[in-house]
């Protein structure tokens, strides 16, 4: 599987940026967006499952960031509005071979990362 994380850049606080992942390769079910800021460890953003559209979000950013996909580009978005100097971070998607609920929040689920794309979020 490879994927390809793109769309990060400067936006100012309150503001709005869509992240896209492209992916290919062999099949997977579950496709997430992690983020790693400065100082700090790896943390979940939002996940999808493929098969069903099911969400998922970390409590930091849920009412504010939404993840959707197109089937036909092969493509996952992470659309991020009224977002804040917190949200900070290179920002990572990865693909799950298996999506469960209980689980799809964890790193260790996905076995395949692309390259980060940064996002600051100035004050």
């Amino acid at each position: 599987v490879q994927l390809q994380a793109y769309g990060g850049g400067l936006v100012q606080a309150g503001g709005f940026l869509r992240l896209s992942c492209a992916a290919s390769g062999r099949t997977f079910i579950g496709v997430g967006w992690f983020r790693q800021a400065p100082g700090k460890e790896r943390e979940f953003v939002a996940a999808i499952k493929l098969n069903n559209g099911g969400t998922y979000y970390a409590d930091s950013v849920k009412d504010r960031f939404t993840i959707s996909r197109d089937y036909a580009k092969n493509t996952v978005y992470l659309q991020m509005n009224t977002v804040k100097p917190d949200d900070t971070a290179v920002y990572y998607c990865a693909a799950a071979p298996h999506a469960i609920s209980s689980t799809i929040r964890y790193s260790g689920s996905y076995h395949n990362w692309g390259p980060g794309t940064q996002v600051t979020v100035s004050s």
